[in-house]
């Protein structure tokens, strides 16, 4: 009997997707649902974006790219790295990909051997297990609960960093927990990998400008340059230009793994379409007052949600300080039950919230935490109060 490879036994369907697309069935069905579950920006691109897509599209080659992206696209990508403070960065140090989750898994093919150890923080982006586990590289989880911020600590980091570990996962600010690191912070970090020789350093930063609170952006290079013979930064334009089904991501690192990234590009995608990279140029070189508006406009939705969040007796909720997520701890709540049915677990209060009132959240399991849900802030202006009141009043009515 013929049978699916192996690997397909460690494949997964995205958790979030799962959630987002369960939503969706239910609005389809007549429900009236408050979508929270899928990290989906709430806006599109400025004008200039569409134009150039247009003129891309009247004047198209038919012709293949290049394998690791145009000259004008890394020659855009390197000037928001200058922006975001990376420098000394050249095209050679440049890949692209179908969005960030493809240069990420390409980074796992380059680097990881069946069987090595990949670390990250828990909570986690879901797609890291995923693809960890797709490649056959041994996962170590390095907890980060509530208690402290859902931040690594350095005393963390230097115990479970050993030379068996090959990569080292980071992500700042925070999906799902919308937390960012200080510039303290970072270079405290910085300070332990840089006494880790044996370690590639992969940094998924694509939430990097939407950043509040004055707290700015730092990455471990700033702080130690040494590092950047093994740090790997992750981008894409999906977040921060509200262009995530345009699916355009980049990386910058040493040339040894962005050439490897575009050797699998050959194989893998050959190249990103022309006109997806004359919009991905238009977005990143163009007016960046579309995302500063938005930046702005997250800040007052954040305010709104953690206050409302809090304000809940026994959520717990750190203070997010980036992207456009909230992670509360909802734990308190386990063992209690809602019209009848008992609450057991964080799968059971997301199940039972969207049943009885119409709200989708993502479990925290997905993420690593089962103490916890994630809440997408993007949704329509008018259906966040609604939202968070219905949350709220989920949780007044657990007995």
């Amino acid at each position: 009997m013929l049978q699916l490879a192996q690997r397909m036994r460690r494949a997964k369907p995205s958790a979030i997707m799962l959630i987002a697309e369960k939503a969706k069935a239910l609005q389809a069905a007549g429900r009236d649902i408050i979508s929270f579950s899928i990290g989906v920006p709430n806006f599109l691109p400025g004008p200039h974006v569409y134009a150039a897509a247009r003129k891309a599209l009247e004047s198209d080659s038919g012709q293949y790219g290049s394998n690791r992206g145009s000259n004008a696209l890394l020659d855009a990508f390197l000037a928001h790295l200058q922006q975001a403070g990376l420098t000394d960065y050249a095209r050679e140090n440049l890949s692209t990909g179908v969005g960030a989750k493809h240069v990420l898994y390409s980074l796992a093919e380059a680097l990881l051997e069946e069987g090595d150890e990949i670390a990250f923080p828990t909570p986690y982006w879901t797609s890291y297990m995923d693809i960890a586990e797709i490649v056959g590289a041994k996962v170590k989880l390095l907890p980060c609960p509530p208690a402290q911020g859902y931040k690594l600590t350095p005393q963390q980091l230097d115990a479970a960093i050993t030379p068996a570990t090959r990569v080292f996962l980071f992500n700042n600010p925070s999906n799902p927990t919308g937390m960012v690191y200080t510039r303290a912070e970072i270079a405290a970090l910085a300070a332990v990998l840089a006494r880790k020789p044996d370690t590639w350093i992969v940094t998924d930063d694509i939430y990097h400008r939407m950043v509040f609170d004055g707290i700015g952006y730092h990455n471990f290079v700033q702080f130690e340059p040494s590092l950047r013979e093994r740090l790997v930064f992750v981008d894409s334009l999906s977040k921060t230009y509200g262009m995530p089904g345009w699916r355009v991501g980049f990386m910058a690192g040493p040339r040894i793994v962005a050439d490897a990234v575009t050797t699998l590009n050959s194989n893998h995608i050959t190249n990103l379409p022309e006109i997806t990279t004359a919009a991905a140029i238009a977005a990143l070189a163009g007016p960046q007052d579309v995302t500063r508006r938005q930046v702005e406009d997250f800040a007052r939705r954040r305010d709104r949600v953690h206050a409302a969040l809090t304000a809940i007796a026994g959520v717990g909720c750190p203070r997010p300080q980036g992207a456009f997520y909230a992670f509360p701890d909802v734990s308190a709540f386990y063992g209690k039950r809602h019209d009848g049915a008992v609450i057991a677990d964080d799968v059971a209060f997301c199940a039972a919230l969207l049943e009885s009132k119409g709200v989708a959240c993502v479990p925290g399991s997905a993420f690593g935490e089962p103490h916890a849900l994630r809440i997408s802030y993007t949704c329509k202006a008018a259906q966040l109060e609604p939202g968070l009141a219905r949350i709220a009043e989920f949780c007044g009515e657990l007995r």
